[in-house]
């Protein structure tokens, strides 16, 4: 076979693997960035399942290492309650990072379901809201300690999920004990 017959024949057989491996290549990484970035059911991947049992829950969570309780305090006609659980919540880095942390319950501040609060007491879900930790407005976001003490609380929907995983962060490097959330972030942006 001629030098020129060679290279013919290597010519024909790599250009079409080279086209297909072309083709292949943005396809596995399309694939894999929609992946990472689908949206999942917040109370499917977020929310844990409870019986609202909040001393038992506290018993879950430190028998599983997490470092707190988050009380997503919620009502259905809350646009910015929809807004976090359509835009942040329901992304997966949030879901794995506070699944792994923290043990994260939601919380009808209108619901007439009972509940046993953090003192052992049955409550409706609203009286927790109102009367026990003033939640007229939603959403807030609440970070109890592993004894059931209140140690943030944030009002309002976060500006994205950077703001949200850093308050998470916050909680769990035990930064809260002696900074502000406010001086927090603006250090984490400078940082960025």
């Amino acid at each position: 076979m001629s030098i020129l017959n060679k290279l013919k024949f290597r010519k024909s057989v790599a250009s079409p693997l080279v086209l297909f491996f072309a083709m292949l290549i943005p396809i596995m990484l399309i694939s894999a960035w929609s992946t990472a970035s689908t949206p999942r059911d917040p109370y499917k991947y977020f929310f844990n399942e409870t019986w609202g049992d909040l001393p038992e829950e506290i018993a879950k969570a430190k028998k599983e290492g997490k470092s707190g309780v988050l009380v997503f305090f919620e009502m259905d006609e809350c646009p910015f309650c929809h807004y976090m659980k359509q835009n942040v919540i329901n992304q997966s880095e949030v879901q794995n990072y506070y699944r792994k942390h923290f043990l994260n319950i939601v919380v009808d501040i209108e619901g007439d379901v009972e509940m046993i609060n953090f003192k052992g007491e049955t409550v409706k879900q609203k009286d927790f809201a109102f009367k026990e930790h003033r939640v007229r407005a939603t959403p807030v976001i609440a970070f109890f300690d592993l004894n059931g003490k209140r140690i943030h609380r944030h009002i309002g929907k976060t500006n994205g999920v950077q703001e949200f995983m850093w308050m998470g962060e916050y909680i769990v490097s035990g930064a809260y004990k002696d900074t502000p959330f406010i001086r927090y972030k603006r250090k984490m942006r400078d940082k960025e």
